[in-house]
């Protein structure tokens, strides 16, 4: 499979998702990642037939919302082709419901230093390492950066992300990205957690992640010989 670099829809408006959709159908895009966490019942129905209508073909990547239903989730793996669908570790308390896509779930950990007793990665797909996540995780030496350190020789649990910017100063993750230095951060990233697919989580327009997908794929190859399209 090609590693793929995906710009994303991002955000909790209808205005948000409406003006990047808008761009993705300007520049033609046929793949994109969906982060649907911010987004209600009512404002998720109208992204789905917006997406019908699109010029969008795949979204291999889909970050979940709890209460979203089995059957959101196979509308967008029939209509997307989806496989990757991403969760945090609430999502432990109501993953039952999902049990039938079990192995397409990948956990987020949430930067907070707990690791719920009830998280268990071995059951699910995997790991989406959030990467400045893992650098905040990594500088406080967190539960979090602990239990994915032990789990490193277990390569297929790594298989998607996401990324955003990254502060050095605050140890913070950076949503709304607004210098290109705020990614150099990833190379300091250990190459095991870089998955087949990315997605671009940024509250910016298409316009600008496409301006960071170019150098985001840059560095990674420059870095680590790492080939995504």
């Amino acid at each position: 499979m090609k590693k793929q670099m995906l710009v994303g829809i991002t955000g909790w408006k209808d205005e948000h998702w409406k003006s990047k959709l808008a761009e993705i159908n300007r520049y033609k895009i046929k793949k994109i990642g969906l982060f649907l966490e911010m987004f209600t019942p009512e404002k998720r129905k109208k992204v789905y037939r917006a997406l019908l209508d699109s010029e969008v073909k795949e979204i291999p990547l889909v970050h979940l919302r709890n209460e979203m239903s089995l059957e959101e989730i196979r509308f967008l793996m029939k209509n997307f082709k989806t496989k990757y669908f991403t969760i945090h570790e609430s999502t432990f308390r109501v993953i039952k419901k999902w049990d039938k896509v079990r192995r397409m779930l990948y956990l987020e950990m949430n930067a907070d230093n707990k690791i719920p007793k009830g998280d268990k990665v071995q059951g699910i797909g995997g790991f989406c390492v959030d990467l400045s996540h893992y650098m905040m995780e990594k500088t406080l030496d967190s539960k979090e950066y602990g239990y994915i350190e032990t789990k490193k020789t277990i390569l297929k649990y790594f298989k998607c992300n996401h990324v955003n910017g990254y502060s050095y100063a605050n140890n913070r993750d950076v949503h709304t990205v607004k210098n290109l230095k705020e990614f150099e951060y990833l190379k300091k990233i250990p190459k095991y957690l870089f998955g087949d697919v990315i997605a671009i989580e940024t509250f910016n327009s298409i316009k600008d992640q496409l301006i960071y997908k170019k150098h985001l794929v840059k560095l990674l190859e420059e870095e680590f010989g790492l080939v995504y399209a």
